[in-house]
Parts: structure tokens; sequence; C-alpha cells
């Protein structure tokens, strides 16, 4: 009798071990809940729900349940500061910089916590092992999109725009389409792949950087201008690149 507790805990521990699933939505043939094996695997997931192979692999998502608390904080420090560099340019007296301010702030309110892990999702790079089979979770998400042809500019610009994406044009280009605004940061912009792969570009004279190709379904991010405050705000632009990169097609605002 004193072993019953023991067992059903046992029992207990087993059967929510075999009821861990995976959700796969997108472009696959078999969508929904994959039970997730225990030790599962990318892999494991994918060979059950099978991703078209005119879905956009390069676009898929990972998302995270272990990653939610972590943007979230991201999230949090994002529009503080969106909200300190507000205060800071209306005491230097730069209303337009505030109003961009606000405008980013009320942006990045409405984008969702997805816990994106940028991640190589390709299903036969993971078969043949030229990218990682990641260890899953329960309760996380695998989304495989159609193709989006246009790259979304944002940021120091005017309206956020999305244009046709062009092959081979490189990302300073796609701003002569979506000029940015006086208050940009006129030296840079921040590429974000449609994988989640975040860098930072030089687009002036003396800085530029030939070779950066966004891909179809791209995010460029024109840094808002903020080292002419005090104080100023080093990361901002950074941390909104990265939580940029976070979302997906089918969630940003």
């Amino acid at each position: 009798m004193k072993r019953l507790p023991f067992l059903s805990a046992c029992l207990l521990l087993i059967t929510s071990v075999s009821q861990a699933a995976v959700t796969v939505t997108g472009d696959v043939q078999v969508p929904g809940p994959v039970e997730l094996p225990p030790g599962g695997r990318l892999t494991d997931v994918i060979s059950v729900a099978v991703p078209n192979a005119e879905s956009y692999w390069l676009a898929a998502g990972l998302l995270r349940q272990s990653l939610l608390e972590e943007q979230g904080r991201l999230k949090t420090g994002v529009l503080f500061d969106l909200e300190v560099l507000r205060r800071t340019a209306l005491l230097f007296d730069r209303p337009e910089r505030a109003d961009l301010a606000l405008r980013l702030h009320e942006q990045v309110s409405r984008m969702p916590v997805t816990g994106r892990q940028v991640t190589v999702l390709d299903p036969v790079a993971i078969e043949v092992g030229f990218a990682p089979n990641v260890l899953l979770g329960d309760g996380d998400r695998l989304i495989y999109p159609l193709r989006v042809d246009e790259v979304e500019v944002l940021g120091a610009v005017a309206q956020p725009c999305r244009l046709p994406y062009v092959v081979q044009q490189e990302a300073r280009d796609y701003l002569n389409d979506c000029p940015s605004l006086s208050d940009a940061e006129a030296d840079y912009l921040w590429l974000i792949q449609p994988n989640g792969a975040t860098r930072r570009v030089g687009i002036a004279p003396w800085n530029r950087e030939h070779g950066q190709v966004p891909a179809a379904g791209s995010k460029l991010l024109v840094p808002v201008k903020n080292d002419d405050l005090d104080p100023p705000i080093p990361e901002l632009n950074q941390q909104l690149a990265e939580f940029l990169a976070t979302q997906l097609a089918e969630v940003v605002h």
C-alpha cells in the first residue's frame, strides 16, 4: 500500500510525457498536433507533418515556450526605451522625434511575444545534418508559411512600407521607395532576414557594405537617431531589430 503513491506518480509522469505535443501549422501535408516522444527533435515532428516543397522553408518559424519569458523582457525593454526616447526628445525640443517614438511604441505594443528561435527549419538540411536537429518541448509550435514576395520597411520612415521583392537588390536600395525621416540614423540600417537572422548594414558612402541582399519576406529597420540626445539610448535600435526578428509574417501588424 505504501508504494501506491509512488507508482501513481510514475504513471502520471509517463502519461504526461506521452501526451507531450508540438503543433504544426501552415503549408504542410498533415497540420495539427504531433505527439512528441521523449527526447523528441525536429525530425520526429517534420517526418509526420511533411512540409510541402512549395512552402517557404526559409521563413519557417519555431516558436518555443521556453523563450516566451526572455522575449517578453525584450519587448518590455524596447517599449521602455521608446518611452524614454519620446520624453527626452520633448525635452530637447524635437517634437517630430517624439511623435516617431510614440508611433513605434504603439506598433511594438501590438506585436505578440512569439518565442521564436532563430534556427534553420529546412527539412532536407536537417535530415542530412547541415542544420541542427533541435530538441523540442511540449507546447512548441512549427509554422511553414507560403512565400511572400515583399520586403517590409519599418522604423524611422514616414509610414511602414511593403515593397515588391527584387532579386539581388541591395538592402539600401529599397529605401529609394520608402524614404527615411530626418530623424533616422543615416549611416546604417538593420536587415532582418525571413529566418530571423539579423545584421546591421552600413549604407553611407564611408561605410557602405555591398552584397547585403534581403531575401523575399525580409524586414528592413531604418534606425532612429538618438546619439544627439542626453542621455543617448545606444541599444535601442539593436534590441528593436532583435524583437522584430521574432515576428512572423502571419502575426506582424
